[in-house]
């Protein structure tokens, strides 16, 4: 191994351990398996390791001339690799695609957001054998997408798209959308209920469990706890709606969860009829990646714990978010409670391969990421960012647009090379025993 290679593993596994080190020593087998899931591909190492990306950023990737004082503090995603979009019905009752999954998000660099996507564009093309010439035009189409919604938004002009919905997508998201459509109520409820002397409980399976008396009467209270924390319009739901059926614990199983523990509760619906039951999760929060490399007090501050966190910046970042979506504690530790919902479809990059139709699908993304962008500012209902961030973001870039753009290119393929390598180097630590406590 080469001194770079050394001192690189080195790195790696201090960033690792400050980041998991101590839900590694509470389950360690729960990390013995996030870390095999992270070795299948540089792809899946990559989206389990946002705090070595973030790490990064203070290094030979953190300079950075399109920051400043404001444009270092926008509401971000945190993780925003290719595969945290897809669909939701929003609280409207419109299935829109956008942007998903915001455990991570947090208050920092725009850039930040806008880089991690364009490496893991890096790390997806290379995977589909497409060269370096075609990977940098899909980076170049995704970032003038993003800076020409923005400056859209900006405006104040009617040349915005908007959210992509049934109404205005084409194409592959088109599809997502249709697909989501079709998904219903009772599928969901089928797949993981059973109907028992006439009334509905959850089934056990893998990774499902039954819970004491004791800690279903503490999951009942932070239940009745986070119920203040919905909006108005919730709350004013029928009766029934918030009566809980049934509690089981589910155990963290994705790359992002591992070790968490997470419950679901079984409310009875807005009717006592047994097809709109609702399934509602109560899950651990954590601290985000980002955090650790965000110095701001303001920022820090803000937030009561980190389920307060993840739902405040999910609100903030998702206009029309899950009815359902509030906080609440459980055993002292934040909690993010929202809806299992139904209607749930993930962008798959498998069915996306040719350079048009991928090239279709990041300008489309591009968009996206702008509209969440300008969403939490001075014009929402959240005053921790007090100042027009589309406006801010078009005056930093729009000094040198054609900068910005190759930029974000050149990150994309040095970052892929880089966490390509990284991947590597992960799997050496991690079969060779490298990796304290696994």
């Amino acid at each position: 191994m080469t001194d770079f290679a050394e001192k690189r593993s080195a790195f790696i596994i201090g960033v690792l351990t400050e980041e998991f080190g101590a839900s590694m020593a509470i389950d360690p087998a729960a990390f013995r398996r996030k870390f095999r899931k992270m070795a299948a591909s540089p792809f899946a190492f990559y989206r389990g390791s946002a705090a070595l990306f973030y790490a990064d950023q203070r290094g030979d990737f953190g300079s950075d001339r399109f920051l400043d004082e404001r444009t270092s503090r926008v509401w971000i995603h945190g993780d925003l690799h290719a595969e945290n979009f897809g669909t939701y019905m929003n609280a409207s009752g419109q299935l829109v695609f956008n942007v998903n999954d915001f455990d991570e998000a947090y208050v920092g660099p725009f850039t930040w957001d806008l880089k991690r996507l364009a490496a893991s564009v890096a790390l997806i093309g290379y995977a589909k054998a497409l060269s370096d010439r075609v990977i940098g035009e899909l980076v170049t189409g995704f970032a003038r997408s993003y800076l020409a919604e923005l400056r859209a938004i900006a405006a104040g002009g009617d040349d915005a798209i908007g959210s992509i919905t049934l109404d205005n997508a084409d194409g592959v998201l088109r599809r997502v959308l249709q697909q989501a459509r079709l998904n219903t109520r009772v599928d969901l409820l089928a797949a993981q209920t059973t109907v028992d002397n006439y009334e509905r409980r959850f089934s056990l399976a893998v990774g499902v469990h039954e819970i004491d008396a004791a800690t279903r009467e503490k999951v009942c209270a932070a239940f009745a706890d986070y119920l203040h924390t919905l909006p108005d319009s919730t709350t004013r739901m029928r009766p029934v709606a918030t009566g809980i059926k049934d509690v089981v614990l589910r155990k963290g199983v994705g790359i992002g969860s591992a070790g968490l523990p997470s419950y679901n509760l079984l409310l009875e619906g807005h009717t006592q009829a047994l097809e709109n039951d609702v399934v509602i999760y109560m899950k651990q929060a954590q601290v985000p990646a980002v955090a650790r490399y965000v110095d701001d007090e303001r920022v820090r501050s803000y937030f009561r714990h980190q389920g307060h966190r993840t739902a405040e910046s999910q609100r903030a970042l998702q206009a029309h978010a899950d009815p359902w979506l509030g906080f609440t504690e459980l055993d002292g530790v934040g909690q993010l409670v929202a809806e299992v919902s139904p209607y749930a479809a993930d962008l798959d990059w498998a069915d996306v391969n040719e350079p048009e139709e991928l090239g279709g699908v990041l300008a489309d993304l591009g968009r996206a990421v702008a509209r969440m962008h300008s969403v939490a500012d001075d014009e929402s209902s959240h005053d921790l960012v007090d100042y027009s961030t589309e406006e801010a973001i078009v005056a930093a870039v729009d000094a040198d647009p054609d900068g910005f753009v190759d930029y974000l290119v050149d990150f994309a393929h040095r970052y892929g090379i880089r966490a390509r390598e990284d991947h590597q180097l992960f799997v050496d630590l991690f079969r060779n025993g490298r990796l304290p406590g696994i």
